[in-house]
């Protein structure tokens, strides 16, 4: 059962991910009214250097493709392990009222991470 909730779990991280990086191609999700004006300086900020949005997103939606799969599973967390350390450190210092949202992701991604140990292991010998 527990095999069976982790799967699913991880292939609707999967989707999340992949979703959060087409939509920064595509732009196919209204962004909310009333965001916090230093969360919107930031990513107009990122918006400026015209390469960093497409590789966060490319990085989103490989890393998404690659959890969805249980045998590159491993490989998907490391691809989204910076995009996540940026999600939750905006969620810290720029906009808190998510940081509960983002601690839950970042349960699933450390959940991700702690079942695949074994294959990280093997970087370290």
């Amino acid at each position: 059962m527990k095999q069976k909730a982790y799967n699913v779990i991880a292939v609707l991280f999967g989707l999340l991910l992949m979703n959060g990086g087409l939509n920064k191609f595509f732009n196919y999700m209204p962004v909310p009214e009333g965001l916090p004006e230093a969360l919107v300086k930031d990513n107009l900020a990122l918006i400026e250097i015209e390469w960093l949005m497409p590789l966060i997103g490319f990085a989103e939606v490989l890393g998404g493709l690659l959890i969805f799969f249980p045998k590159t599973r491993a490989l998907g967390a490391l691809v989204v392990f910076p995009v996540m350390v940026g999600i939750l450190l905006t969620h810290i210092f720029v906009a808190p009222e998510g940081l509960v949202i983002a601690l839950i992701i970042w349960a699933i991604l450390l959940w991700i991470i702690f079942e695949n140990r074994s294959k990280y292991l093997n970087l370290l010998k």
